[in-house]
């Protein structure tokens, strides 16, 4: 499957690409369509430079809720046609999306890892690594940006890559927009935002309402948040900006994962496990965050940023009653109730060296995370589901304090050069209070440290082409997650494990022509060392462990922009080889006390497709007809470290078409969409190293939604 998806893949890209070059053939013979627009400037690497000036891969998308009949509720939505990143369809809000970025992030059961993530600047993504999207208002926002490779390492801990959410500012005249939607399996979604100016102040502000009764049985979801930015001009080019942000998912149930004979036999179905202890998850968010921004001088710039937050999470599990007579058992009921904060601060000098160009930046951050964590059995008597008697009470907490700074040097007329260095530092602690003779103290804590260096440079053959190289150093350390369980059994949480350490390097190029049309292409690879994976799975819990090394390398291609005629395209294509370098023992059954099942070198990183891309091609504007259609290909996944079973490739295909008219001085947007048009069975995600062997996460068949968006 993967090589005849690399066949397509190859045949998409050429056909991209000589369309790409007649349009542009065509269009230099006009002059009426060789336009010039100005450049755009991303926040992803903190400086003022156009991202097709920077020697780094950088994809900055543009948010327009339901322009494309697709309903708001998750950030993939908008990923559509980004290189490197998988953004998995888990059909399952109690484990939120699965995202990784060339490889990084694929392990992770749940929220998102190995990924950092943000949301106006404020971190979605903790002190120790694990983060989640699910409070991204789509409604409120203006653009995502994607940083891939070897710079992302400047955001510190679990950086494999970064994805930032950025919401508009305030508009003039103000915008309201009122929207709903409908579709399969009783799915519905109604959000309304306004933005606009008054005086001084800006500001946007979004609700919405989403549930769905899910494709499979026993996956009923219902979710709820808000998102407010407000916008203060304080004179003298001083801005305030607040941002206030909250999230609730009053119950999701978890439909857990199937078998391969069960995902073949019918996808749709739950397993008993998830209806006997009725599996499900609640979540309660709601963080809020100030930025300071202040010239100091006609080339110095001041940014403080503080924010803070809390999040509480519910969540019955389906560990089996006979796992938690295990007095070192933590129960089948996960109850965490948190808070969350930190400060950032930065000056930002632009000037000249040599009489070249010059711009820098320098600056620390201090994030904090206080976690009470208790475990309860999921039983009283026969009654199952429930939460019983206390298995686990505990305070964990993390903190990092990192400095970073950064040079842009336009070193001559067709050079630049982009160096950076950060330093790290993460503390772990974890305070017990359960201890009982049969269950002794867990305390402990682990520090861990880190300097990153990254540095790359860019070559100007012309206006139009870039060409550039990259290397640098990055490290993720294990999450409190990871280090719940040490792998021997014994009490007390695993500090012995060491944070994974990698060498990224990239070369890359980058044309544009009239900025109309772009063209990225990049090859990468990543060494990794001290790999965390999986050691063993007992009783619903795992145990990780150190493993050696592991690489992960591979080509990315994007094409975007417009074709003529009022048609566009976004085309990402990537090949990864994510493997394990060196030979390691794991544990394969739930019985296994000491690792005896050698994986070997070579074996395929599980989580991770060989090939995936997408493709969107659409024409249209606000009024009148607008129709689009996208294809997304995903390549073989393994499932497990040892590679004993695969999840297949497939490829879909969606199709949406939406009407716009004037209704007085306002605007209706009426919309349909089908995703899954040839109605293929598929696996979304898989759940990886799954203890039961319950891998597969099944994909929805053929679906519709409906929409209808009025602009005021």
């Amino acid at each position: 499957m993967d090589r005849r998806f690399g066949l397509r893949m190859s045949r998409w890209v050429a056909a991209g690409m000589v369309a790409l070059c007649g349009t542009v053939q065509a269009d230099d013979q006009s002059p009426s369509t060789s336009t010039t627009l100005p450049g755009v400037q991303v926040n992803a690497i903190r400086l003022g430079v156009p991202p097709f000036d920077v020697p780094a891969s950088i994809s900055e998308i543009d948010v327009a809720p339901g322009s494309a009949g697709k309903p708001g509720v998750n950030l993939s939505e908008t990923l559509v046609g980004v290189p490197g990143v998988l953004a998995r369809d888990r059909q399952n809000y109690a484990q939120d999306e699965q995202i990784s970025i060339r490889g990084f992030g694929a392990r992770s059961t749940f929220g998102v890892r190995g990924v950092r993530v943000y949301s106006d600047g404020i971190p979605g993504t903790m002190p120790d690594g694990q983060g989640q999207v699910s409070h991204f208002s789509l409604d409120a926002a203006d653009r995502v940006e994607v940083l891939r490779g070897p710079f992302s390492a400047l955001y510190g801990n679990s950086s494999g890559g970064v994805i930032q959410l950025w919401s508009a500012d305030g508009t003039e005249p103000a915008q309201t927009r009122l929207g709903l939607f409908g579709g399969s399996n009783a799915t519905y979604r109604a959000g309304a935002s306004t933005r606009g100016v008054e005086g001084a102040m800006n500001y946007n502000i979004a609700v919405s309402h989403f549930q769905t009764n899910g494709y499979r049985e026993h996956s009923k979801a219902e979710r709820e948040s808000g998102n407010a930015k407000l916008g203060f001009d304080l004179g003298n080019g001083r801005k305030l900006t607040a941002v206030i942000n909250t999230v609730s998912l009053p119950t999701a149930q978890d439909p857990l994962g199937l078998t391969k004979a069960q995902f073949e036999t019918d996808p749709r179905q739950s397993i008993p496990a998830a209806y006997q202890f009725d599996t499900r998850k609640s979540v309660h968010q709601m963080q809020g965050g100030l930025i300071y921004e202040q010239p100091l001088g006609e080339n110095d710039q001041l940014r403080l940023m503080g924010y803070y937050g809390s999040r509480d999470v519910q969540q019955v599990l389906s560990i089996p009653v006979s796992a938690q007579i295990n007095p070192l058992s933590a129960g089948g009921v996960v109850d965490l109730a948190g808070h969350y904060g930190g400060v950032d601060a930065r000056w930002t000098h632009r000037g000249e060296l040599a009489g070249r160009p010059l711009e820098f930046v320098v600056g620390f951050n201090y994030d904090a995370q206080d976690q009470h964590r208790q475990g309860f059995n999921n039983y009283v008597g026969n009654a199952l589901g429930v939460t019983g008697a206390l298995r686990r009470d505990e305070d964990d907490k993390v903190w990092n304090l990192d400095q970073y700074a950064q040079i842009y040097w336009h070193v001559a007329e067709q050079w630049s050069l982009l160096l950076g260095l950060r330093h790290s530092v993460v503390r772990f602690t974890s305070a017990d209070n359960f201890i009982t003779a049969s269950n002794p103290d867990d305390s402990g804590s682990a520090r861990y440290t880190a300097t990153t260096p990254v540095g790359g440079l860019e070559y100007r053959p012309s206006e139009q082409w870039r060409v550039y190289a990259s290397f640098g150093r990055g490290f993720e350390t294990p999450t409190f997650n990871e280090l719940g369980y040490r792998a021997d059994g014994g009490a007390g949480l695993a500090f012995n494990l060491q944070p994974s350490k990698s060498r990224n390097s990239e070369l890359g190029v980058k044309w544009q022509a009239a900025e109309r049309f772009g063209l990225e292409a990049a090859v990468f690879r990543a060494d990794s060392r001290n790999e965390l994976a999986v050691v063993r799975n007992v009783g619903g819990r795992s145990s990780y462990q150190n493993i050696g090394r592991s690489r992960r390398q591979g080509e990315e291609l994007s094409l975007h922009g417009d074709l003529g005629a009022g048609w566009r395209m976004m085309l990402g294509v990537t090949h990864v080889q994510a493997t394990f370098r060196t030979p390691f023992l794991t544990c394969v059954t739930s019985g296994c006390t000491i690792p005896n099942t050698p994986v070997r070198a070579g074996a395929r990183i599980p989580g991770v497709p060989a090939n995936y891309g997408s493709l969107r091609i659409e024409r249209g504007g606000e009024l009148g007809w607008r129709y689009g259609a996208e294809v997304t290909g995903v390549g073989t996944v393994t499932v497990d470290d040892i590679n004993s079973g695969r999840a297949p490739g497939y490829m879909l295909l969606g199709a949406d078409v939406g009407y716009g008219l004037p209704v007085g001085t306002s605007k209706l947007h009426l919309s349909a969409r089908i995703d899954n048009l040839l109605d293929r069975r598929y696996a979304g995600s898989v759940i990886v190293n799954e203890s039961n062997g319950r891998f597969y996460e099944p994909g929805p068949s053929r679906g519709f939604m409906l929409g209808a968006q009025l602009e005021l």
